[in-house]
């Protein structure tokens, strides 16, 4: 095997042939990224990194360490179309916004820009574009849609109505309305859609499986008399498979990324995610980074990984958990980049390290999305780690033609301690994937208890819907299947004697792992 410096000189003579200047900390770095690579391997990968580095159009003949990453990474994707990647980040503000055309019956991109701070009619579009998804989803739904004359139907059919109607009447024995659960008035409940909205009474309410809280769309089964709805039934919108929803959209790339079509129609994309049977991404949240036991159980977990890297390891914060200045958090951040480059080689050259940080990490305010970690406060954790990735809260990745929303927030709990019905049966986690999934976003929350950027509120849908959802919630950890999407908790790390979240996409299970007590 050629040493480090031997491969620098090759690497110089390389480059300079192709009319390019590396310093040595450039050449050092690739050289380490080849060495455990055979001769002939090295020859094949510097001369193809060489290529692409020609085909990125340098303004200057210097080439830095971002330049031979990025040729790093697309000759890994040698042999895909243009966009397609076996393994991307997108963040939250890269996500592209589609409205509803209910002429025409189909999803088209919004192009206009969108700004964090926009006009106050925002609060209600991104409402209106809510309802709009969910209305026209239940009204395909076999309960819903209209019968076909002469074709007879083994399930009872209902006709969904709109507040206008109930506002236009006096009395309505029997009605379906969908609308926006919320509290008006102090103690009492209404239900409202863009035409209207009338008080409800929940005195003999049904409630059917999920948690209902104010800013969840609910269906209201029940009768109109004099102003008020007496609800006998309040249940969701009903799901949607995701093959279906997509329908609605075509072949466009609502998932976000570089891509202009949908990479889950990628036939080589679905050969290599088949073939690919050790691949893993690994999840796990609360890495107190300020914790001793903490630090060393992640030292633990980084030096197992080592031998058997993962494509990915997905770290959720909070990074410090008695944070008293960014500094602080900066300098945790550089010694968790010492320990993978100290004691992880391989890891450091194969595994993206993605960072998503908790609502409770510095610098960005309580609102999601939330940004990704500030570049200053993890400099010295990416100069070490190169690989790293500082992801927004919540992210999407696409991993082959799988895809995976992660989001850290306290969603399982704010649901619990928000819904106006607990439920009596049934398992917490069947009711809280429920709830995501029937509501086709990740906060079916009042804006006062989990606010969001109105204009960002693309980026928190779940339709269609995904194939994992992963959230980073300090309640007990969980994994359940729900209608083709695997929901997943992580938990805590440190709160769950340190377990953690390892999804197997070539088999689409999620397998739970645990670092073991020191003696």
């Amino acid at each position: 095997m050629k040493t480090i410096p031997v491969l620098s000189k090759e690497i110089a003579a390389v480059f300079k042939l192709n009319g390019f200047l590396t310093r040595s900390e450039v050449r050092t770095f690739l050289a380490e990224q080849l060495q455990p690579l055979s001769n002939e391997e090295q020859k094949e990968w510097l001369s193809n990194i060489a290529s692409h580095i020609q085909s990125q159009g340098l303004p200057t003949p210097n080439v830095e360490i971002v330049h031979i990453e990025l040729a790093i990474k697309e000759n890994c994707n040698a042999g895909l179309e243009d966009g397609e990647t076996i393994f991307s980040v997108i963040n939250a503000f890269d996500i592209p916004k589609y409205k509803y055309d209910m002429e025409r019956k189909k999803y088209f991109i919004e192009d206009k820009p969108r700004n964090l701070l926009p006009s106050a009619t925002a609060r209600s579009e991104f409402l209106i574009d809510r309802y709009t998804m969910l209305w026209q989803r239940t009204c395909r739904h076999e309960l819903f849609a209209a019968s076909i004359p002469g074709i007879s139907v083994d399930v009872k059919k209902f006709q969904l109505r709109k507040i206008e109607t109930l506002l236009a009447s006096t009395s309505v024995k029997e009605v379906v309305v969908l609308g926006l659960l919320a509290q008006l008035k102090e103690n009492k409940f209404f239900i409202e859609d863009p035409t209207g909205a009338v008080q409800i009474d929940l005195s003999s309410v049904q409630f059917h499986s999920g948690f209902f809280c104010e800013g969840c769309f609910v269906l209201i089964e029940g009768s109109y008399e004099d102003g008020i709805l007496k609800a006998s039934g309040m249940g969701f919108p009903p799901f949607e498979e995701a093959a279906s929803s997509r329908a609605y959209f075509g072949s466009l790339n609502t998932w976000g990324g570089r891509s202009k079509i949908l990479l889950k129609s990628s036939a080589r994309l679905l050969e290599i995610e088949r073939a690919n049977t050790d691949a893993t991404i690994v999840f796990l949240a609360d890495c107190w980074l300020d914790d001793p036991t903490v630090l060393q159980k992640l030292q633990t977990l980084l030096v197992g990984y080592n031998d058997m890297p993962p494509v990915a390891i997905v770290l959720m914060g909070p990074f410090v958990r008695n944070l008293t200045s960014p500094m602080q958090l900066k300098a945790r951040l550089q010694i968790l980049g010492e320990i993978i480059s100290n004691n992880c080689p391989t890891l450091k050259k194969e595994t993206d390290l993605v960072i998503v940080p908790a609502p409770d990490d510095p610098i960005a305010p309580v609102i999601l999305p939330r940004i990704g970690m500030p570049e200053s406060l993890c400099a010295g954790l990416k100069r070490l780690v190169p690989r790293t990735i500082l992801a927004s809260n919540p992210c999407r990745l696409q991993y082959c033609t799988q895809q995976i929303v992660v989001c850290r927030a306290d969603l399982v709990t704010k649901l619990c301690r928000n819904t106006i019905n607990f439920p009596e049966t049934g398992k917490l986690e069947d009711h809280f994937a429920r709830t995501l999934i029937c509501q086709g976003t990740l906060t079916p929350l009042s804006q006062n208890t989990m606010p969001i950027y109105w204009n960002m509120d693309a980026s928190l849908a779940l339709y269609p819907l995904p194939d994992l959802i992963v959230v980073g919630d300090p309640s007990k950890p969980f994994e359940i299947q729900h209608h083709g999407c695997t929901v997943v908790n992580t938990g805590s790390f440190p709160k769950s004697k340190f377990t953690f979240k390892v999804y197997v996409p070539s088999q689409r299970i999620v397998e739970d792992s645990q670092i073991p007590d020191d003696d």
